[in-house]
């Protein structure tokens, strides 16, 4: 008999979930938007994995709806923040996501968010919609130079390097603090205190954890250059959201460009920094290509059908152990 894998969304990229359903029973959620935990709940009993997104709340309530056969959490995301890592080592379940498929994908979005918030792209673009552009101006939406600054990576895993190596070809020192990551020869180690006060530029590139949430915070944000550019392509909670307004709203800090926040989905109620001239904001669309979303759905779906097949899973998260208990 085959085991049945809930999956949180119908219509994921790729082939991953069409293979999966070759190996097992998959339950998919019908819904059109983001499933609440009642939905999920309903369809867990009996499941030995879940195929899970990176904002699907997978908590002890939800392992315990499953109940004893779940054996496999997968997460198509390379955060981890939404999964009770706690409840799943007392449930002996394997939590496993997906790094390495998509750190040149986001290191891309990182770079554009970059460019856009020092160069205020968004601002002109706006300008040349409303139909307000009718003279040339030299002092209008003047920007600041990313060729030859300096940037400040806060995380120096797969992503801060990806976003160093593009960092060369405009010709900028690059800093990073991390404990865990010496000097390779593209980037130097050193302490945050020093990254802040001669960084042009600060990109953060650490997990959500209870040590980094707000790890940007006002005095943080007051430690920067006033013609700094703060850019996450992370996770929300790691920046203060209202301090960062305030220090853009100030003119204590140039400029953001955010990809990820607090509260996630918006929907209508949208967060002040969305509305703000010097603030760059996107949805969540730091892996958002067709090959790259695709590959995360499928290094998914390996590490469940590994972990099914009693085989250790190829990318389980850090600290956890790859095989089932």
């Amino acid at each position: 008999m085959k085991k049945r894998v809930l999956v949180t969304r119908e219509n994921l990229p790729g082939h991953g979930v069409g293979r999966l359903s070759e190996a097992a029973e998959v339950v998919a959620w019908p819904g059109d938007g983001k499933p609440g935990h009642s939905d999920l709940a309903a369809l867990a009993p009996g499941t030995s994995g879940v195929l899970a997104l990176g904002n699907d709340p997978v908590d002890g309530a939800l392992m315990d709806a499953a109940g004893p056969s779940l054996r496999v959490v997968g997460l198509a995301s390379m955060g981890f923040d939404n999964v009770d890592r706690a409840a799943a080592a007392e449930r002996g379940i394997v939590v496993t996501h997906t790094p390495g498929v998509l750190a040149e994908t986001t290191a891309d979005l990182t770079f554009a968010l970059i460019l856009a918030a020092r160069r205020r792209i968004g601002a002109a673009g706006a300008s040349l919609a409303e139909g307000s552009w009718g003279l040339f101006r030299m002092h209008d939406y003047l920007g600041l130079d990313i060729h030859g600054a300096t940037l400040g990576l806060i995380g120096y895993g797969q992503i801060g390097r990806a976003v160093a190596r593009r960092a060369q070809g405009f010709g900028m020192r690059v800093l990073h603090h991390d404990p865990y990551a010496p000097d390779d020869g593209l980037s130097a180690p050193v302490d945050l205190a020093t990254l802040l006060a001669e960084s042009d530029i600060v990109s953060l590139h650490v997990p959500l954890t209870e040590e980094t949430r707000h790890l940007v915070s006002a005095r943080e944000l007051a430690a920067m250059k006033p013609t700094a550019t703060l850019v996450s392509t992370s996770r929300g909670g790691v920046v203060d959201e209202e301090a960062l307004l305030a220090a853009v709203r100030g003119g204590r800090l140039h400029s953001a460009g955010l990809d990820v926040f607090e509260r996630e989905p918006m929907g209508r109620e949208l967060s002040p920094l969305v509305t703000e001239p010097h603030v760059v904001t996107l949805p969540h669309i730091g892996s958002a290509t067709e090959t790259t979303r695709a590959a995360m759905v499928d290094l998914a779906v390996d590490n469940i059908l590994d972990v099914l097949a009693e085989r250790p899973a190829r990318t389980p998260l850090p600290g956890t152990p790859a095989a089932h208990v």
